[in-house]
């Protein structure tokens, strides 16, 4: 038999690919149905990645204080003079009503 000989199959057989090729079908839907859902839920759970960038934001923030602790110190104390400057002038803004 050469590679261009057609395989006749009888009708059973033939029956029994389809349903093993609708098998192999729905297998193959279900399986990109959970990957659509799984990258669905990512997506949409918010506390779930809220948690990985503040995990994130947190390893930077560290890597950046240990190779450059001057300049972390100095940010520290800008945020500090911000945030007090901030709440006084709400506190004076709300003294002088």
């Amino acid at each position: 038999m050469t590679s261009t000989d057609v395989v006749r199959l009888d009708k059973k057989q033939q029956r029994n690919l389809t349903r093993l090729q609708a098998h192999d079908n729905a297998r193959a839907a279900r399986d990109q149905l959970a990957g659509t859902l799984g990258a669905l839920e990512e997506k949409l759970n918010v506390p779930k990645r809220a948690a990985r960038a503040t995990a994130r934001a947190k390893r930077r923030l560290q890597r950046f204080a240990d190779e450059q602790p001057g300049a972390a110190l100095a940010v520290a104390v800008g945020v500090v003079v911000a945030v007090g400057v901030g709440v006084w002038l709400v506190v004076r803004a709300n003294l002088d009503d």
